[in-house]
């Protein structure tokens, strides 16, 4: 029998037709999927740089954290080898055992003064009850009311902060 339906190779069109957009369809998946499978794998390797950069920076942050002080403390290592040569010393004299203390205090002084930290003096100078604390009012002749008169115990500042206020005496009204 022969086919003589006028629609019949119009009906086999569009199976080529819906064949030939399936295969598009799954080549465009398939290339779709690869792209996918590249960008997880980009995602992936980001993501371990990132893991390692962050663990880097966690131990170089240990690292100078535990040696932070090591510029101060080599520094330090003539004074304490200064005052450990100075108990060694048998006998002497109170002159020359003073003067070995002088000398390492200077030395101490300088090399806090190199990392940052100033000895607040303030005699002579007002009141200032951010830097200094009056412990006690005294009677001082020929010095300005509120004007401090002798200091008890010297404060510090640590780069323009304050480590430890000043103890001092001061002139009464």
């Amino acid at each position: 029998m022969q086919n003589n339906d006028p629609q019949a190779p119009e009906a086999q069109a569009p199976d080529a037709q819906a064949s030939a957009e399936l295969e598009a369809l799954k080549a465009r998946v398939a290339e779709l999927e690869a792209g996918n499978t590249e960008l997880r794998e980009t995602v992936l390797r980001e993501k371990a740089e990132i893991e390692n950069q962050r663990r880097r920076l966690h131990r170089d942050v240990e690292q100078a954290r535990r040696f932070a002080n090591e510029k101060l403390l080599s520094e330090l290592l003539p004074v304490y080898d200064g005052l450990e040569s100075g108990l060694s010393v048998e006998g002497g004299d109170v002159a020359s055992v003073r003067e070995g203390i002088a000398l390492t205090l200077k030395s101490l002084l300088k090399i806090a003064e190199n990392n940052g930290l100033v000895q607040i003096d303030p005699v002579g100078q007002p009141l200032d009850p951010e830097r200094h604390h009056a412990v006690s009012m005294v009677e001082a002749p020929g010095h300005a009311p509120h004007t401090i008169v002798s200091v008890l115990q010297k404060g510090y500042v640590l780069n323009d902060r304050l480590l430890r206020p000043a103890l001092v005496a001061v002139a009464k009204d």
